[in-house]
């Protein structure tokens, strides 16, 4: 055997999973009596869900072969999306959302494991022999594999798991999947925000902006397109400031500028279809279907803001792009997690000092807030180093992905390293302001043992079929 497993890669899991233990047990100490491994406390049960969670590690490793995960993948995410689907009508509710069984003491969250099996589908389906991202057929097969348990979890009301699945997006990027994908999700993102913050009219001009760049980039003709359509946006621009501050004549100050604005782009991409039509422009084609598209989800925010949108998930938005200050309600927990990670200084307060910590200040401090703890008693250093080693966790990941000459292995290594960061950029950007609360773990530090066990098996499918394909040579 030429080639040992990963023990790099299992000693940072390690080193993170204690870390997540002894802040565990800092974040409950004056609530809770006895030691860290009293299982009474949440330290004492974290420190059972690791054991157990090592015991999967080994069976992962030492016991069933990772030749057989491939063949396992279709009956495992079946299964998975039936205990999906069954939680819904079976399934106890937790802070509005009906996502767990419940035996007893233990409560077990199938949304957790779907990743595993999601992730285990994806590679199969995408590593067959002659598939093609960018073949119809296939990418909608895809598209099905992630849509399908993604819609029963927000179903479930459980709008943090499913968020997770977009880093699948990185994952088919990487094996084949147009930039310009991207390019569009962030582009709806971004008119959505501009929408409720801003105004449809400034969302409009953003989108048009978007629109000529891309083709801009694309034609060959940058400096024609940016020229153009830069006067364009510039001329609309100072119609609508003219109007606000009352600089026009009367006569035009009763237009309303997003008509013109609508019946003038109206005209605009009537005249490129028609070009498109007499000189066949297929970029041309899909920036116009994109940019109707933008219009529609444009003059839709409203409605999906009011209608479709629960109202603790409006409240959330509202706080956190700064339409609504609510310090001691919904942004309480964001408020009460910043005052202690920016108390923590440079180097902390030391261990199990945190007064933040200490008072029960921020809800959910062990669960998902647990970065808090870190960042009030360790400080600035102890969150780079935390977050030094995720990152390298993930690099470690995909280097190993890319040296397999297995397409199983390869995308099933991108799938776990889009999982953890997923959930690594959420949940810290949940305790730091910039991304809103939708309860979501940070792997292997958090409390709970759904997660734990997840990341683990999740983890070590990938170190199994990594060390399988490698050992002879």
């Amino acid at each position: 055997m030429k080639q040992s497993f990963d023990w790099v890669l299992v000693g940072v899991y390690l080193l993170l999973v204690l870390i997540g233990w002894v802040n565990i047990y800092s974040a409950g100490h004056t609530a809770e009596a006895g030691s860290i491994v009293d299982f009474g406390t949440r330290a004492g049960k974290q420190f059972f869900w690791i054991l157990t969670a090592i015991g999967l590690a080994v069976f992962v490793l030492f016991v069933f072969s990772a030749r057989l995960w491939e063949g396992v993948a279709v009956p495992v995410y079946l299964f998975v999306l039936l205990l999906l689907a069954a939680v819904i009508f079976l399934g106890v509710e937790v802070k509005g959302s009906r996502s767990w069984f419940e035996f007893g003491p233990v409560r077990f969250q199938p949304a957790e494991i779907s990743k595993i099996s999601t992730s285990l589908m994806l590679a199969m389906v995408m590593g067959r022999l002659g598939f093609k991202m960018g073949r119809a057929k296939d990418f909608l097969t895809v598209v099905a594999v992630l849509a399908v348990p993604m819609m029963i979890i927000l179903a479930e009301k459980e709008t943090g798991s499913a968020l997770v699945y977009l880093g699948f997006i990185f994952v088919m990027y990487r094996e084949g999947l147009s930039g310009w994908l991207l390019t569009l999700l962030g582009s709806c993102v971004l008119l959505f925000i501009l929408t409720l913050t801003a105004s449809p009219y400034v969302a409009v001009l953003v989108l048009t902006a978007i629109a000529v760049l891309s083709n801009a980039v694309v034609s060959g003709r940058f400096w024609k397109w940016t020229l153009w359509g830069g006067l364009f946006i510039a001329a609309f621009a100072l119609l609508a400031w003219g109007l606000e501050k009352g600089y026009l004549p009367a006569l035009v100050a009763k237009i309303e500028p997003m008509w013109v604005l609508i019946g003038t782009l109206a005209v605009v991409v009537t005249v490129m279809a028609w070009r498109c039509f007499r000189r066949p422009n297929r970029f041309l084609v899909h920036s116009i279907l994109g940019f109707l598209g933008g219009l529609v989800l444009i003059f839709s925010v409203d409605f999906i803001f009011d209608h479709v949108m629960q109202e603790h998930q409006r409240k959330r938005i509202e706080v956190l792009l700064g339409m609504k200050e609510d310090p001691s309600g919904v942004g309480y927990n964001v408020h009460q997690s910043m005052i202690a990670i920016g108390s923590g200084g440079v180097d902390g307060k030391g261990y199990m000092q945190g007064t933040q910590t200490a008072f029960g200040f921020v809800p959910e401090q062990s669960t998902d807030f647990i970065f808090c703890t870190v960042g009030e008693e360790w400080g600035f250093v102890g969150c780079l180093i935390v977050i030094a080693l995720y990152v390298f966790m993930i690099l470690r990941i995909l280097h190993d992905a890319e040296a397999s000459r297995e397409a199983f292995t390869r995308i099933y290594g991108y799938c776990v390293a889009a999982c953890i960061f997923m959930h690594l950029f959420i949940n810290i950007g949940m305790t730091i302001g910039i991304m809103p609360v939708i309860g979501i773990p940070l792997p292997l530090l958090s409390y709970g043992g759904s997660s734990l066990w997840a990341f683990t098996v999740l983890i070590f499918i990938f170190i199994a079929l990594d060390h399988q394909e490698k050992k002879y040579f």
